[in-house]
């Protein structure tokens, strides 16, 4: 394929590509930040964001979330002084088009790619590599994760180190949203290709070695998006949603690069840890773009802690030991970009999967809008009780990944709490733990990006009073786009550690 587009587009005319989601270009490095309100004792650490953010004017199409270079933003605060830097993901294609001047590659829809001279033979007619999904620490690595490809690995100081391979273990990849277990220190990973084999899941030790390759599963005989995961202890937890790749279609003006088939319904795949045989369980379609948790009902609960896994309430059903309980954030269909194909209402939901009956059940807890939810990650893999996520409040009118309120559940005991922003588009709440203390004791932490006069701020909201607001604003020296997941990383934890 060409260098240019085969269709006419204006990137001003996108809607992802403007206001509070324009990309910027400049890397900015400032200390001693200016502080409103205090900052809580025991914050210490590094706050990592990742987003797409194109280096260059795009070309050929752009589609948000999926395009777009990786930037990330990082907040350093050390004993109550906080430093910002923020460093584009510089990937092979990236290099090549700065040494342009300009985009050399489409957006996925156009599938417009280089060819020699403009780019090394190594590069003509390949596909960009876009790790500007999530950014994760896990055995001394800090990598950039792309949606199902290589990560690429930083420097702590956000310098772009190489693609990240494991030791040439793991060719092909990870997904953008690996899980880390808490108690064994393994993060476990999946990848889906548009090729044989469609889908695989691995397991990397705490000490960064690949304990599993690989692992094809064989249910899985098309190509198809999955972009998130869940983890328990004695399951990979996959939902595979009916949304299909067709490149060749894409290819030939045919088709859709992705494609929504609702007639093919949702499965929620269970893999066992040990290597055991898949389980599944099958319903009517469903699109999902993130987890909240998963955990497995133990033998050792009573039947009140098992009604309460069933409903989230304690009102809801009954279910058996050894079920397992997934919460997340529901989509009645996929959507990309601006356009969101027709009314498509979300909400919180809890699924309970029977392993041996291969039967699932669905309850939603919540139907506000919502996405990008969190937990306190020391959690995962185990019961949960709060989580947050972006929101809106309803006032006004929103893109898709815009929100301008956070919104706090107590999944166990029922309800939730909301903060609006006004006039500031908030990000991804991440989950700060305060040092030594107990589940939930902490600060959550955001982007905000005022969408009257573009200042940017990063705010730390107490854990305990959420619905009370920021009790910390630090302004940012330059804006900071739209983006999407980031991560806490404390001072002084393991190199092998979990991600936080």
């Amino acid at each position: 394929m060409g260098t240019h587009p085969t269709r006419p587009f204006d990137p001003t005319r996108v809607a992802h590509l403007s206001g509070a989601f324009a990309p910027v270009t400049e890397e900015v490095d400032e200390v001693g930040l200016r502080v409103e309100g205090r900052l809580p004792d025991g914050l210490d650490g590094t706050y990592l964001r990742n987003g797409p953010n194109p280096r260059f004017s795009p070309i050929g199409s752009y589609l948000y979330p999926l395009d777009g270079d990786g930037m990330l933003h990082g907040v350093w605060i050390r004993e109550g002084t906080v430093r910002y830097r923020n460093r584009f993901v510089r990937t092979p294609a990236v290099l090549a088009e700065e040494r342009a001047g300009r985009a050399l590659w489409g957006g996925l829809e156009s599938l417009v790619m280089p060819r020699e001279p403009d780019v090394p033979a190594d590069l003509a007619d390949t596909f960009k590599d876009l790790p500007d999904i999530n950014v994760v620490r896990h055995a001394g690595r800090l990598l950039a994760l792309a949606e199902s490809g290589c990560p690429f690995r930083l420097s702590p100081d956000l310098d772009t180190l190489g693609r990240e391979t494991f030791g040439g273990a793991l060719p092909a990849g990870i997904t953008a949203h690996p899980k880390t277990d808490p108690r064994t220190g393994e993060m476990v990973v999946f990848c889906y290709g548009i090729e044989p084999p469609f889908l695989t899941w691995s397991v990397i030790g705490p000490g960064g070695e690949v304990r599993r390759g690989p692992t094809v599963i064989e249910t899985v005989d098309e190509p198809m998006m999955i972009h998130d995961m869940a983890l328990t202890a004695r399951f990979v937890v996959l939902v595979l949603a009916p949304a299909f790749f067709d490149i060749e279609g894409a290819m030939a003006g045919t088709g859709s690069f992705v494609t929504w088939r609702p007639e093919r319904g949702t499965r929620i795949l269970l893999v066992p840890r040990d290597g055991g045989p898949v389980r599944q369980a099958s319903d009517e379609a469903y699109w999902m773009w993130h987890t909240v948790n998963a955990y497995d009902l133990g033998e050792d609960e009573s039947e009140d802690e098992r009604a309460a896994g069933d409903g989230g309430t304690g009102r809801g059903g009954r279910s058996g030991a050894g079920n397992v309980v997934l919460d997340y954030v529901q989509w009645d269909h996929l959507a990309l970009g601006p356009v969101s194909g027709g009314p498509n209402p979300g909400g919180l939901v809890r699924a309970v999967i029977d392993p041996e009956a291969g039967t699932m059940r669905r309850t939603r807890l919540d139907d506000s809008a919502i996405e990008l939810p969190r937990i306190d990650d020391r959690l995962v893999g185990r019961r949960h009780r709060r989580l947050a996520a972006a929101a809106g409040s309803g006032t006004r009118d929103l893109l898709p990944g815009e929100h301008d309120a956070l919104r706090w559940y107590d999944v166990q005991g029922g309800g939730s709490e909301l903060w609006p922003a006004g006039d500031l588009s908030v990000g991804e709440p991440v989950f700060a733990p305060t040092p030594g203390g107990a589940d939930g004791e902490g600060h959550w932490l955001t982007f905000a990006t005022d969408r009257t006069d573009g200042a940017s701020w990063f705010l730390v909201i107490p854990a305990d009073a959420p619905a009370s607001g920021p009790l910390a604003r630090i302004r940012i020296p330059v804006r900071v786009p739209l983006g999407l997941h980031g991560t806490w990383l404390p001072s002084g934890e393991p190199a092998a550690g979990q991600r936080r």
